[in-house]
């Protein structure tokens, strides 16, 4: 069972300077609203930011956070399988945080990777029944394979083209001056 922190909670160890918050979110999702003093590391890249994790929490909790939990629980377990067991996760993710009403740093409207699976997987839907009613019936098939992926990620929680929509430039980080950090401060640095 994942362990996790309630949104009042975090916001004491926040406040206390006691947490390094890890936003595990895309970077457009991070930039349109994160915790303050979060630092983004994207789930596909938790494992590569593994060392820089450690040296920043050092000895304090981490705590990783994205939209519902669901990804944090994934960074969780990558995070607990590499040997640093320790990590919580934000109880609700963002959501709950927003829905408490608890102050969210951001204001870039990006697009988040939900949206972005919705918009691929109707193109490759439409796509797949247009080619098959005017090319061939063959085509037909992509909109299965599409409409069989959806059912899955319903069932599993777990969307592939999400994963796979992550890699894309466009929802990567940026390095600035050779970190991987979106933002790189940490609760204590600000306090």
């Amino acid at each position: 069972m994942t362990q996790t922190v309630s949104p009042a909670d975090c916001a004491d160890l926040t406040s206390r300077g006691s947490c390094f918050v890890v936003d595990v979110r895309t970077p457009a999702e991070y930039a349109e609203a994160h915790l303050e003093g979060a630092a983004n590391a994207p789930l596909a890249d938790v494992e590569r930011l593994l060392p820089e994790l450690r040296a920043r929490a050092g000895d304090h909790r981490l705590v990783l956070v994205c939209r519902t939990g669901q990804r944090a629980t994934l960074a969780k377990e990558k995070l607990a399988r590499a040997g640093l067991e320790a990590a919580v996760v934000l109880d609700g993710g963002m959501a709950s945080w927003s829905a408490e009403g608890r102050p969210v740093v951001g204001g870039r409207r990006g697009m988040v990777i939900e949206r972005q699976v919705r918009i691929a997987a109707g193109a490759l839907v439409v796509l797949g029944v247009a080619l098959g009613l005017w090319v061939h019936t063959g085509f037909l098939a992509l909109a299965a394979f599409v409409g069989c992926g959806l059912v899955f990620a319903g069932v599993t929680d777990t969307c592939g083209m999400a994963l796979l929509l992550a890699k894309l430039p466009h929802n990567r980080v940026r390095s600035l001056g050779g970190s991987p950090w979106r933002s790189a401060r940490s609760v204590t640095e600000t306090s």
